[in-house]
């Protein structure tokens, strides 16, 4: 001690520890509060009016928070405001994001899984918001010619039916959750079908039904399951059909593009998924 001042040393051991934990204790010092360290969000390019960020949040430009860039929570998270749950489309782009978001929706380890393009060289998505960023751009399963869509819910985050080693035979169920699937008469196509039972046909639906597992599941497919070619498939050929179609066999299309719900054949009885 010198010039009259006190040192730490002067303090009992048990002082001077309560002294250094409390001036290292960041709730016993109130300026240390203020320092609350934001998680930046990702977002979508703002469209014509909204944008949807990481968190499931959907927005105008003007209501982003200036240093996190997310949407200010004052909407619903997750929303799935103008969405077809059954069949997981949208008339927008950033609440098909936002919907896709939500984790009782979009499983993250399957979504992982899924490659961002054909080839088989490409990538799988990083995360699930670029999955589902990547998903609900307009969708090639509701498009009926080059340039023109089935419908408004053109935005869809379904997983593809094709994603072979990523996608369970469980998910694949949970894809047709309801779904009624539904077996038409000779000759009949699945618009007809559905609108019988006062229901529609979900077209991103047929590709889950397009194998063999399906078929033989609804059908007798006794003369075994053959890939081919056509818009009425999945299908099964009836019994009385010429013996150079196969009669009794079910067919199935490695072309997805063809399959839709007006596709029929005079032979066939379709296989359709009806809500």
């Amino acid at each position: 001690m010198s010039n009259g001042g006190s040192s730490i040393f002067d303090y009992p051991t048990k002082t001077v520890l309560k002294m250094i934990r409390y001036r290292f204790n960041p709730s016993s010092v109130s300026g240390l509060n203020k320092f609350n360290f934001i998680k930046p969000c990702r977002s979508t390019v703002p469209g014509r009016y909204l944008l949807a960020d990481d968190k499931g949040y959907v927005c105008t430009a003007l209501s982003i928070d200036p240093e996190s860039h997310c949407c200010l929570e004052t909407g619903e998270k997750f929303s799935c405001q103008g969405c077809n749950l059954i069949s997981q489309c949208c008339n927008s782009y950033e609440f098909c994001v936002s919907c896709c978001l939500s984790p009782y929706r979009t499983a993250k380890e399957l979504a992982l899984k899924i490659k961002i393009g054909k080839p088989v060289t490409a990538g799988n998505y990083g995360n699930v918001f670029d999955f589902c960023a990547g998903r609900c751009r307009h969708s090639s399963a509701s498009v009926v010619h080059e340039n023109a869509y089935a419908s408004d819910f053109h935005h869809c985050f379904s997983l593809p039916s094709n994603s072979s080693g990523g996608v369970s035979e469980e998910f694949s169920e949970a894809r047709l959750a309801g779904i009624n699937i539904v077996v038409g008469s000779q000759g009949e196509n699945c618009n007809s079908v559905c609108k019988s039972r006062r229901q529609s046909c979900v077209p991103n639906k047929l590709p889950v039904l397009n194998k063999c597992d399906y078929l033989r599941r609804h059908m007798s497919c006794k003369s075994g399951c053959l890939t081919s070619v056509g818009a009425d498939q999945p299908a099964e050929v009836v019994d009385d059909a010429p013996t150079d179609l196969n009669p009794g066999a079910c067919l199935f299309t490695r072309l997805e593009s063809m399959l839709s719900c007006d596709g029929s054949h005079q032979y066939t009885r379709r296989l359709c998924p009806c809500a």
